[in-house]
């Protein structure tokens, strides 16, 4: 109790660290549940791949065009996040163009993305000198850095982001459940995927550089495919998955700060315990109301 009531001061010297992460784990199912919606979840560890990848080759553009930056430099987080969107949104608009007109399957060529994403953000961490641990932190997502300013612009673009998300859901909930309907009532579903991609975008960027790609992966996927057993409605989808990321998140910080646990793997953890105690009583439920169990 006593380290719950230190946490919940407005003194506490890691109090943005903990808002962050709640921000993060709140959000990031608010754009994981179309994952679900559009059958892509492995789009879901692929994409913040892709972020971290931007990440590295921002740096490495940085230091071949101008020289080497300095670490700790306010322009630093700017340069990441010019690099993790680019690569975020290029890599999901690729996605898209090939999903409409390619052969393969949709899980090739999210795994090939995955892999691909993987090896340019280890050559590119390579190619880059300077490189150190502080530049390790930030690609990986360092939560306990996080700075009253980092907070300030994780606020104002993840609240843009849920804005966005609740304004047009009825549209992104269309889209994404059946286009070919959104057609024949003539919705412009190639301006609303772009939307869509773009808070996709801009979410899974800033919480791979505030929390990582694991924390990041496992908030856009666990969360939603909780909220899918328990909610039959759009809506109630939506807030119970940000609810639950939302409560992982804060419970997980509590939990690695009082028994000195990694942050990210301890949220992660706690969500996927929350899915499997869920599916667990889903799965009683429907055998006890089953037939057999009746007779």
């Amino acid at each position: 109790m006593d380290t719950l009531v230190e946490i919940l001061r407005p003194e506490f010297i890691l109090r943005d660290a903990l808002v962050g992460s709640v921000l993060v784990g709140a959000v990031c199912p608010l754009v994981g549940v179309y994952f679900v919606l559009r059958r892509m979840i492995f789009l879901g560890v692929a994409l913040p791949q892709l972020s971290a990848a931007g990440i590295a080759f921002a740096f490495v553009a940085y230091r071949l065009v101008v020289g080497p930056h300095e670490h700790g430099n306010v322009n630093e987080r700017s340069l990441a996040m010019a690099g993790a969107v680019a690569f975020t949104l290029g890599g999901i608009l690729v996605l898209a163009a090939l999903e409409r007109g390619g052969r393969e399957t949709v899980e090739a060529r999210i795994g090939v993305t995955y892999a691909v994403a993987a090896a340019l953000t280890v050559l590119f961490l390579v190619a880059d000198p300077h490189g150190d641990a502080q530049m390790v932190n930030l690609l990986k997502g360092d939560i306990l850095a996080t700075t009253s300013a980092s907070l300030g612009v994780l606020a104002w673009a993840f609240g843009a982001v849920v804005v966005v998300l609740f304004a047009f859901r009825k549209e992104f909930l269309l889209v994404s459940f059946d286009r070919d309907l959104a057609v024949v009532f003539r919705k412009r579903v190639g301006l609303w995927d772009l939307l869509l991609y773009l808070a996709i975008g801009v979410t899974i960027s800033l919480g791979v550089m505030t929390a990582g790609p694991l924390v990041t992966f496992g908030f856009l996927v666990v969360p939603p495919l909780t909220a899918r057993l328990v909610t039959r409605r759009m809506l109630s989808f939506s807030l119970t998955a940000a609810g639950l990321g939302a409560t992982a998140a804060f419970a997980g910080f509590y939990c690695a700060y009082r028994f000195d646990l990694p942050l990210g793997p301890t949220e992660v953890a706690l969500a996927s315990l929350a899915l499997g105690a869920v599916t667990s009583a889903t799965m009683i439920g429907q055998w006890m109301a089953s037939p057999r169990s009746a007779t």
